[in-house]
This record gives C-alpha cells, sequence and structure tokens, in this order.
C-alpha cells in the first residue's frame, strides 16, 4: 500500500508542470543576458582592434606618400595623432609612434633616421640600439633604403563584466617610401635622431 502510493506521489510529481517555467525563466534569462553581453563584447573587441589597423595603415600610407622638400613637421605627427584618434572615434588613451628605419648592408645593420611618438602610454622613440639588429621583426630591404614604421597602441575597457578583462591592442604597419627618396623629420634627412 504504501509503495503504491509512493509510486504515485512520483508518477505525479514527474507529470507535474505548474511552476516549471519560472524554474526554468530563472535558470534560463540569466544565462541568456551574460550570452548577448559575451557576444556584444567579443564583437567589439574585434571591431576596437580591426579601426585601430584601419588606421593605422592609414597613417602609414598617408606619410608614406609625402613628397614635402622641407619634410615631415612636428604639427604633421601631431595632426596624424588627431586623425588617428577620429578614425578610431576614440576619446581614449591612444598612442602612435612614428619612424623611418634605414638599412646599411655594410655593416648589416639598421638604423633609427628619425622617430617620433604622439599621445600618453608605455612607447617612446625608437633608438638605433633596439633596432640595430632586429632582422628578425623588421622587413629585408636593400642597402640604403628606408621604411616607414608606424606603431598604435591601445588599450579596450569592457563594457560589461563576462570574462574580458582589459586588453591592450598594438599595431605594427611598414610601409615604402613612394614617391619620394626619403621622408625627413623638420628638414633632418640623413641625420640620425
Amino acid at each position: 500500500m504504501h509503495l503504491s502510493r509512493f509510486q504515485a506521489f512520483l508518477r505525479n510529481f514527474f507529470e507535474e508542470t505548474r511552476g516549471s517555467l519560472m524554474v526554468e525563466a530563472v535558470i534560463t534569462i540569466p544565462l541568456l543576458f551574460w550570452m548577448i553581453a559575451a557576444t556584444f563584447e567579443f564583437f567589439e573587441v574585434h571591431r576596437y582592434k580591426s579601426v585601430r589597423e584601419k588606421a593605422t595603415f592609414t597613417l602609414a600610407d598617408m606619410i608614406s606618400r609625402e613628397t614635402s622638400p622641407g619634410g615631415i613637421t612636428s604639427v604633421y605627427i601631431d595632426n596624424a595623432k588627431v586623425l588617428f584618434d577620429e578614425i578610431t572615434n576614440d576619446s581614449g588613451v591612444n598612442q602612435i609612434r612614428v619612424s623611418v628605419i634605414s638599412y646599411d648592408a655594410d655593416s648589416n645593420e639598421y638604423g633609427i633616421a628619425w622617430s617620433q611618438v604622439r599621445g600618453s602610454g608605455s612607447l617612446a622613440p625608437l633608438t638605433d640600439g633596439e633596432v640595430r639588429s632586429a632582422h628578425a621583426s623588421l622587413p629585408v630591404v636593400s642597402d640604403g633604403e628606408e621604411i616607414i614604421l608606424i606603431e598604435s597602441i591601445s588599450n579596450y575597457d569592457p563594457l560589461f563584466n563576462v570574462g574580458i578583462n582589459d586588453v591592450t591592442m598594438q599595431t605594427r604597419v611598414f610601409s615604402a617610401i613612394r614617391f619620394a627618396p626619403q621622408i625627413c623629420y623638420e628638414g633632418t634627412c640623413g641625420l640620425h635622431s
């Protein structure tokens, strides 16, 4: 008799549907909100990086086309940083470094023609010592050839707490000089800074 009552109770318990919607909602709705927020954050990180890469490529292309006999000026670099901020549509902390690197085949060493940094962050102007033997991270170029290196650093602060911490986006873009033999900085062609 007790066994049949227990079996009837179990059968009624498993067939009962009242209250199951509330239990499902309590479990599903927070998970759904987390999934939507995580999808947004992962998409936003990708978009954030993509926009910074495009802005860095734009600066490299812009500087590579310069033909001004006086060279690039401090105001030009300042405005390049403003352009970078406008393209990225960001009021956050962005930093750019614009460098022109030369190669000497006789000594098999790279050197810095000039390097300028704009914005606040961890970047400092490149030095000859930093690039002298950087064959693994610099492209192969001909003797006496100069290349432009544009670097940018930005920090992404996530909007939602979905497991993504602050992310530092770094971009490096090399470009050949297109229409002039050299890109000078304020008339200092041929001089190392």
